[in-house]
């Protein structure tokens, strides 16, 4: 990949990804506050949602924090209780298993919604090109950890997050560390900033809902009642609410 392709995918289209992420996000809240939600399907079908959205959200949230703390937080701050190679072998297992479970979720959830008639009918296109995206996303997080073991020094892993830890901080000199990287890695960086980039247009926007609040945490679960149950307000309920 040439000099001038590497300074435009991770020189200059993080900052149009996190620009867009930011203020877009901000003016679908301030314009279109009664598309903020998750668009559950679960009245069409309860069944794999259950396990898909579970594994799925399990894993994503996992790996998420995971990326999030362990590719801004400086080396300096860690590096008198875990050395770098450490660190990397302690990423590549526990985010392999995170990775593992959110792949299978969303596989699931992927079928469901391209197999299932009425899903299917309901579904937006940025419904299935969302899922899609996660699902290859993930699939090539699992696919650099073969080559994050040729690395155990940590040296990959240290340049990958001196990158990050560049761009949050408006630094230069950050796309220089990425010479070494290869095509897998540079593929799955770039598609997780796309992520960023389309995310205020899409379901995704109501993760911002979980972290504003700390009640969405022990949130009740909303109410979806059978068909067959009527109106009858003392007939037990089924717990939704499950995003995809």
């Amino acid at each position: 990949m040439t000099a001038w392709l590497d300074t435009l995918l991770f020189g200059i289209y993080p900052y149009i990804c996190l620009a867009v992420f930011f203020i877009g996000s901000w003016a679908r809240f301030d314009r279109d506050q009664y598309t903020w939600k998750s668009d559950s399907s679960q009245l069409l079908r309860t069944g794999s949602l259950r396990w898909g959205s579970n594994l799925f959200h399990i894993g994503v949230l996992f790996l998420f924090f995971g990326h999030t703390f362990g590719m801004l937080t400086p080396h300096v701050v860690y590096e008198h209780f875990i050395s770098a190679g450490n660190k990397q072998l302690m990423a590549m297992v526990s985010g392999g298993i995170a990775g593992v479970l959110a792949f299978v979720g969303v596989t699931i959830l992927l079928h469901r919604r391209l197999s299932d008639p009425r899903i299917r009918a309901t579904s937006k296109t940025s419904d299935i090109v969302l899922l899609f995206l996660l699902w290859l996303q993930l699939a090539l997080g699992l696919a650099t950890i073969p080559l994050s073991a040729q690395h155990l020094d940590g040296s990959m892993m240290m340049k990958l997050a001196e990158w990050s830890q560049r761009i949050v901080t408006f630094r230069s000199g950050g796309v220089e560390l990425l010479a070494d990287a290869g095509w897998i890695f540079k593929t799955h960086m770039f598609l997780g900033m796309s992520i960023f980039l389309i995310f205020p247009f899409t379901r995704l926007v109501h993760v911002w809902s979980g972290f504003g609040t700390l009640a969405y945490v022990a949130r009740p679960y909303q109410l979806v009642r059978s068909r067959r149950l009527g109106l009858n307000p003392r007939a037990p309920a089924s717990q939704g609410g499950r995003p995809f």
